[in-house]
């Protein structure tokens, strides 16, 4: 064949590298499927329409306290109607204690150690109300501020919950149950100010700066050793005189 003649297809061959062979022929792995969750697992069409329920009722009742929150609107904000909160809940009442029911695990979290106990309690609740701003304490919290009702079982869950177990873990200490109420004050305090406040230096501060500061603080009061002294009175002489 001359120079000037064309190769016919047998002529002409390519050699094309394995690699881009095995490439092009080869077949794409199937997508993973995922798991089926056990038939026990799965949540049906009711426990969905309930949990959305429950969650707009806390949205409700956080940012409109209980009084002003109506089934209407807590329907409205879960896409649902009134018969559908009705049917699962009854009254605004009812419905109103179980989405602001919770458990505090104090058991759990308690260690012989007042400081690593404190430590567990306070992490604990800053963590809660980080991850989720409509907790059931903080929806109770807020509706508290304009309810009685709501008040009344803020208190009473608090008592039972965290005041009472650890002012039994105090012993005869004549001061239990108010040291107990103290740290449990200012624990909600400290939350208060830094997750529905939102005062600026401690919302934010990072959460192991806080940690660092305030437990010692907090744990003092429930340490066996501490004793506390009378709180001295003012000296008349040093008090300034009133103005004319």
């Amino acid at each position: 064949m001359t120079s000037g003649d064309v190769p016919d297809a047998q002529e002409q061959r390519v050699t094309v590298p394995e690699a881009v062979v095995r490439e092009a022929t080869a077949r794409p792995e199937p997508e993973p499927v995922p798991e089926a969750r056990p038939e026990a697992e799965r949540e049906t069409k009711g426990q969905r329409t309930r949990r959305r329920i429950l969650e707009a009722s806390r949205r409700q009742f956080a940012q409109c306290g209980y009084e002003r929150a109506t089934i209407r609107s807590i329907a409205a904000d879960a896409g649902v109607d009134k018969a559908s909160v009705i049917h699962y809940f009854g009254t605004k009442q009812e419905l109103f204690r179980e989405a602001v029911a919770w458990q505090i695990p104090i058991a759990e979290m308690t260690t012989d150690d007042p400081r690593e106990s404190v430590g567990n309690y306070l992490r604990n609740m800053l963590d809660n109300w980080s991850k989720d701003p409509e907790t059931p304490m903080t929806a109770l919290l807020r509706a508290s501020m304009t309810s009685e009702e709501a008040a009344e079982l803020l208190r009473g869950r608090v008592t039972a919950q965290a005041v009472d177990p650890v002012a039994e873990r105090l012993g005869d200490d004549p001061d239990a149950r108010l040291k107990s109420a103290l740290v449990g004050a200012m624990m909600m305090g400290v939350a208060t100010h830094r997750h529905i406040l939102r005062m600026p230096d401690l919302a934010e501060a990072d959460l192991a700066d806080v940690l660092r500061l305030a437990v010692p603080v907090l744990s003092e009061l429930i340490t066996p050793e501490s004793t506390a002294g009378p709180v001295p009175e003012p000296d008349p002489e040093s008090e300034p005189e009133p103005e004319p």
